[in-house]
């Protein structure tokens, strides 16, 4: 008797606190095998916030947090998140009461914008490390966000809102 391959069907991702079944193949309203996280978040669950800059995982606008890591969605294929918790730009804040991250606020409070492309990147990356690292130092944050790419802003606008968040958080 010839044992027989069995393909999985489809996998199961969580983002943001919701459960997705997603079902996988070439059809359309499937997930193709060859789809990154970047295009299954913005194509078939619509969550538009995470942006696409380079493709490559050269500029970090594509950041997400993954089971706590920050992971570049365009480089990560969606078969290889089966099972897993991502959390996206728009998980962020508190959906009751509509009151954004404290992170979120920071960069509003310190104009560490522009355009607004690159980020919700950069956000999520910062979120990764405050989750990690709660009282970062500025060589820490500098680090946490070196893959990432702007061409609107300063960056020191960035750097001092994610110390300011920090230390809101801190409670100083």
């Amino acid at each position: 008797m010839r044992a027989e391959r069995t393909h999985k069907k489809s996998i199961t991702l969580t983002v943001n606190g919701h459960r997705h079944e997603l079902s996988l193949g070439e059809r359309p309203h499937e997930v193709s095998p060859s789809h990154t996280l970047a295009h299954t978040l913005r194509e078939t669950l619509n969550l538009t916030g995470t942006k696409v800059g380079c493709d490559r995982g050269s500029c970090g606008s594509c950041t997400v947090i993954m089971d706590g890591r920050a992971i570049l969605s365009c480089m990560t294929l969606t078969v290889e998140c089966d099972g897993k918790s991502v959390k996206t730009i728009e998980g962020l804040g508190d959906p009751k009461t509509g009151r954004l991250d404290p992170l979120q606020q920071a960069f509003i409070d310190h104009s560490a914008f522009q355009c607004g492309f690159c980020t919700p990147g950069m956000i999520m990356a910062a979120k990764a490390l405050l989750e990690d690292t709660p009282s970062p130092g500025e060589p820490e944050v500098k680090q946490a966000l070196s893959g990432h790419y702007c061409r609107c802003i300063s960056h020191y606008h960035v750097l001092r809102a994610v110390l300011d968040a920090a230390g809101k958080t801190r409670g100083e």
